[in-house]
């Protein structure tokens, strides 16, 4: 029996090269080849999970997330509604990772309260192609982090961060593009003003 049988609801689509062991995958969700949902974990409804992703048991996703090829998220990550994570992003969950079976450290891995370190990436949020996420922040609503970015600190919403390590260069539109220097984005016409490190619509 194939492991993508595991999910019964019809309105969920498996790959049949897809290894699905999570029956918490919502209605409309698309899961492709070679991708590997682990038991325990929970999808949302109309997501997109490419080619070779992989999500552990406790990660959670909501509604209309896009994961890309080859994404890793592991469990303790959070990811709300609406967001687009790119090919080869790469989260994490222990800040101070050994191998679990090394006897110096045997005992602080039996309990996972010792070393799990959640991660939240908020609604409307998108991590560029090959970012890594250190775990324990929160990457705002409608942030960006670019392509490559090691970020290793909070974003805020509606941020633009790049780099090695990631560093804010300007501010998003909810519509995902860059704003000009008067806080106006010039394809959907929104404008904001900032109030210290937030964004609030203008009138």
């Amino acid at each position: 029996m194939s492991m993508a049988q595991i999910v019964v609801d019809p309105a969920v689509f498996v790959h049949p090269a897809a290894i699905c062991e999570s029956q918490r995958i919502g209605e409309g969700t698309r899961v492709w080849a070679f991708a590997h949902v682990m038991e325990g974990a929970i999808i949302g409804r109309n997501c997109n999970l490419g080619d070779h992703v992989f999500i552990e048991g406790g990660a959670r996703l909501g509604d209309r997330v896009t994961v890309k090829n080859g994404a890793m998220i592991w469990e303790g990550v959070t990811v709300e509604d609406d967001v687009f994570i790119g090919p080869g992003v790469i989260f994490t969950n222990d800040r101070y990772p050994r191998s679990p079976r090394m006897p110096e450290v045997e005992a602080r891995y039996r309990r996972k309260g010792n070393w799990l370190t959640s991660t939240h990436i908020s609604r409307g949020a998108s991590i560029g192609a090959g970012a890594i996420i250190v775990c324990g922040i929160t990457v705002g609503s409608f942030a960006g982090v670019g392509a490559g970015a090691v970020v290793t600190h909070d974003v805020t919403d509606q941020r633009l961060v790049l780099g090695h390590p990631a560093r804010p260069t300007g501010w998003l539109c909810t519509c995902g593009l860059p704003l000009d220097d008067n806080l106006s984005c010039t394809e959907c016409g929104r404008r904001y003003n900032l109030c210290g490190e937030a964004l609030s619509h203008r009138d």
